[in-house]
């Protein structure tokens, strides 16, 4: 990995500039909803004699809706945590946000991904920790524990994406751009046996019922196409922030758990898929071929093998990785982020840390004990429904 190029660092000018960009532009979206609901609740309230006004306020509130921020959801079917039910999870928690500087943890879910996420829900934008399982069954203490400061690393504020200013406009931007899956599109076929009953009038019917889908769908389509342009726009302003945003998260996460597991942390982030595919199978072998073991065991060989499969692909990976080509270094990841290799190439190349969150024999014997219930209420959900992974 010395081989690795570095991408230069972003200009700070450049990135205020960008910053300052993505608030104005998302004030002009939290404005024109605003201006889109007083507007249609007006035309309906002041125009109720006439019939024109009333049908345009009608369509100025159904945009407003679509644009509506949308506070998020606890995942219902997802164990929560809470910090009576889990004192020492939430203690080890706290820790690690009062040491990355970011607001503290309200609520943690147990969750079938091989990843930890931090999720906002309720109108105050409470935070929850979606703590991975897979994960956490799978390896030592400290990987999580790095997966975990990666996590809070985000909240610092450079990542604007889950701000509660600019984060709710984009959301709002792309689930008003989101077109609507091929599945849900309503279309009635318009072909009917000729020796049918009043078969002309059904297809004449179904004909003019989709004309007027038609209509919609592109009357729809104009203010659609203006989202995803704003959406487009306001996730370019926002980039560079976000790849100073990993960076920080990367070095709080070395900081917290040491270099070694934050690169492991790193190395596991690319593993999630291969992993959370391997969990499904595996459900389907085990509820199938349980043969005579309790419910109990069969659940516990389904988290033995997940850590022997992601072992051996770590193992893998790691050997792979010896003969990167040069220039690894230029690779860019989703949305225009940095890629995994190079951040870890960043973390290898930094001056070792060892860890400053650590726990002892009792405290980890402690959260083992929290997790166990709420870890076999995710392990028969996998179990029950062979959730697919492949995220």
């Amino acid at each position: 990995m010395d081989s690795v190029r570095q991408t230069p660092p972003e200009s700070p000018f450049l990135v205020r500039c960008r910053t300052a960009a993505a608030y104005a532009v998302a004030a002009v979206v939290h404005l024109v909803t605003a201006g889109l609901f007083i507007g249609g609740v007006l035309l309906i309230v002041l125009g109720f004699r006439t019939v024109v006004q009333p049908m345009v306020g009608v369509v100025l509130l159904g945009m407003a809706l679509l644009l509506r921020p949308r506070p998020g959801r606890l995942d219902a079917e997802l164990p929560t945590l809470r910090h009576v039910d889990a004192p020492a999870l939430f203690d080890l928690v706290d820790r690690m946000a009062d040491a990355a500087g970011v607001r503290r943890i309200d609520a943690i879910q147990l969750g079938p991904e091989f990843s930890v996420t931090v999720t906002h829900y309720g109108i105050r934008r409470r935070r929850c920790l979606v703590l991975g399982f897979p994960l956490w069954a799978a390896h030592p203490t400290r990987k999580p524990i790095a997966a975990v400061a990666h996590a809070l690393g985000r909240l610092s504020g450079h990542d604007l994406r889950g701000d509660a200013f600019v984060g709710t406009a984009l959301e709002s931007l792309d689930a008003m751009a989101r077109p609507k899956r091929a599945g849900n599109s309503a279309h009635v076929p318009s072909g009917a046996p000729a020796h049918s009953y009043r078969a002309e009038d059904v297809a004449g019917a179904a004909s003019l019922f989709n004309a007027r889908t038609r209509k919609g769908e592109w009357l729809l389509g104009i203010p659609r196409a203006a989202a995803a342009a704003t959406a487009r726009l306001l996730s370019w302003l926002v980039l560079p922030a976000t790849r100073r945003a990993e960076f920080d998260a990367d070095d709080l996460a070395a900081r917290m758990a040491s270099t070694e597991a934050a690169i492991a942390a790193s190395q596991d982030r690319q593993l999630a898929r291969a992993v959370g595919i391997e969990v499904h199978r595996l459900a389907i072998a085990i509820r199938t071929l349980k043969g005579d073991r309790s419910a109990t065991a069969a659940q516990e060989a389904l988290w033995e093998e997940v850590a022997r499969y992601s072992g051996t692909l770590r193992e893998e990976r790691g050997r792979d990785e010896t003969t990167e080509p040069d220039g690894i270094g230029t690779v860019v990841g989703p949305a225009g982020l940095p890629s995994e290799p190079l951040r870890m190439a960043r973390l290898a190349r930094e001056p070792r840390r060892g860890a400053t969150i650590t726990l002892d024999e009792l405290d980890r014997n402690r959260i083992e004990d929290e997790l166990r219930r709420p870890g076999q209420v995710l392990t028969r959900k996998i179990m029950r429904d062979c959730v697919p992974l492949t995220q």
